[in-house]
């Protein structure tokens, strides 16, 4: 089977959506702080080996806090250094008013790093780091 074949016969039907986003970070508190301004629940947490926290929007979004960050403030690798290494570089949450969503992040203190953006389409976007320098979009498809 070639690599990144769309053409092969197999297929996984089975996948239905996005279960969780994995987010390194060095601080749960921290962590847990500012997601719960974006309106995410805590669940459970620490637990595992890792160990891992989780937090849920009311959306159905599901995040595990994987909680081994380093303690050393370093670069975001794969967004904030020349070289560009593969990997999950961001988070997309869709919006219904992307406006709205910005005055809110505004209003507590959370800095917009990008944007707005428009598409040649309409869809529009905007970009925010969280305590960990993980990337979140906030994006508004076309209506």
């Amino acid at each position: 089977m070639e690599r990144g074949s769309y053409k092969d016969e197999v297929t996984m039907k089975e996948i239905t959506g996005i279960n969780h986003v994995g987010l390194r970070v060095t601080d749960l508190d921290v962590a847990r702080g500012f997601y719960e301004k974006l309106g995410f629940v805590f669940i459970v947490g620490p637990v595992g080996p890792e160990p891992v926290a989780v937090m849920e929007h009311p959306s159905g979004i599901n995040i595990n806090f994987i909680l081994n960050g380093s303690e050393s403030k370093t670069l975001n690798v794969l967004m904030d250094v020349p070289e560009k290494h593969t990997g999950f570089t961001h988070i997309a949450l869709e919006v219904t008013d992307l406006q709205a969503a910005q005055a809110y992040l505004e209003s507590i203190n959370y800095t917009i790093t990008e944007g707005p953006i428009v598409t040649p389409d309409g869809a529009s976007f905007i970009f925010i780091r969280d305590p960990d320098d993980n990337v979140i979009e906030f994006h508004q498809p076309v209506s």
